[in-house]
């Protein structure tokens, strides 16, 4: 690769990209429609969308994966809506990914420092992966830096960053006990700008596109909840939006995962599923282009999207019977309360169908 580069252009913009590619302006209003859906907005915000996203530049992104399983990468590739070519040629200029870029060694380096000049105070800067800060952060180096250092330096001059992952929000896998690197999670390290956590081990590509689509078109970071997700994606539990919460509201629990109760789709709350106390929009979105999600395909949530859950406890201990001490206390309350209810749902189907041995002739 030649010494000399050239940085992505800026100052075209996104109508104009859209135009080069056949998209008119019905097909950009259906986009946001479609769109507008996905971020639980007003159907009559679709056009302003459109509009906005029609007039925007595109927006620099610099993605650090640093504590990493590429798994959130490859979740983004598998985004459906819109499709990771779109995300990268039409939405962003991606001008820094490790594992995307064809450039190596001293050119990468050298575009990220430029990337970064270029579009100071602009860019958005994507993390996923824990970081780690033991021992000074030797536990990750690039060009011979922690990425500590790398991470401070260019939070400082991002518009916003993107927490992609539960490593990257929460720290994840890498901090679970003994968290021998002192893995932690963006807030942990960061302060001062704008913090987005898009949790999940992987996170729901649709939540990061959408996130991407909104930031673009309005020059922010859509509403947040206390754990800075978005409320749009991470406000509900997957309990909340699961096909088989009547069966949990009935008391019918498969009490194995080829067992009658399971074969019919009864809830799996018994076998240690984590969906009543996990906040994010697999039930709804689902994966694969809304194909399926674990639960559908037969087996109880991990509770990914959570803090500590790698640390949590046994994934096939019920909230009802198990000690899930890893638990952040508003999961433990809301554990404390989902186990009451289940005990209820059982009693009432007790009392519906009572042993055969115990009535009375």
């Amino acid at each position: 690769m030649p010494e000399d580069h050239r940085m992505p252009d800026h100052t075209e913009t996104l109508g104009a990209a859209l135009v080069r590619h056949g998209i008119g302006r019905r097909d950009l209003l259906r986009f946001a429609l479609a769109m507008t859906a996905s971020l639980a907005l007003p159907p009559g915000i679709a056009p302003v969308m459109a509009e906005n996203l029609a007039r925007a530049k595109r927006r620099s992104v610099i993605w650090l994966s640093i504590q990493d399983c590429t798994g959130c990468l490859e979740a983004l590739l598998q985004s459906s809506s819109p499709t990771l070519e779109s995300i990268i040629f039409d939405f962003i200029s991606l001008d820094y990914q490790e594992t995307l870029m064809a450039a190596a060694g001293s050119t990468a380096d050298r575009m990220l420092w430029d990337a970064v000049a270029a579009n100071k105070g602009e860019y958005l800067l994507a993390i996923d992966g824990s970081i780690p800060v033991k021992d000074g952060g030797v536990y990750a180096l690039t060009g011979g830096r922690s990425t500590v250092g790398i991470v401070e330096a260019l939070a400082a001059d991002a518009k916003a960053v993107l927490a992609i992952g539960t490593c990257a929000a929460y720290g994840g896998i890498p901090k679970a006990y003994p968290n021998p690197t002192g893995a932690v999670g963006v807030e942990d390290l960061i302060s001062g700008t704008p913090i987005v956590n898009i949790p999940g081990c992987p996170p729901m590509p649709d939540v990061l596109s959408g996130i991407l689509v909104y930031f673009i078109s309005f020059g922010r970071l859509p509403a947040l909840d206390e754990r800075k997700r978005p409320l749009a994606y991470y406000g509900t539990t997957i309990h909340d939006r699961c096909y088989r919460r009547s069966f949990y509201d009935r008391g019918q629990f498969a009490q194995s995962f080829d067992d009658d109760g399971a074969r019919q789709g009864w809830c799996l709350f018994e076998l240690g599923c984590k969906g009543p106390i996990t906040h994010n929009a697999c039930a709804s979105l689902k994966w694969g282009g809304g194909t399926s999600f674990p639960i559908e395909s037969g087996h109880g949530c991990l509770g990914c999207a959570e803090p500590n859950f790698w640390d949590a406890g046994s994934f096939y201990t019920s909230l009802a019977g198990g000690s899930p001490t890893g638990w952040q206390n508003a999961s433990m309350a809301a554990a404390v309360g989902l186990a009451g209810g289940a005990a209820a749902a059982l009693l009432a189907r007790d009392k519906a169908d009572p042993d055969p041995e115990e009535t009375p002739p």
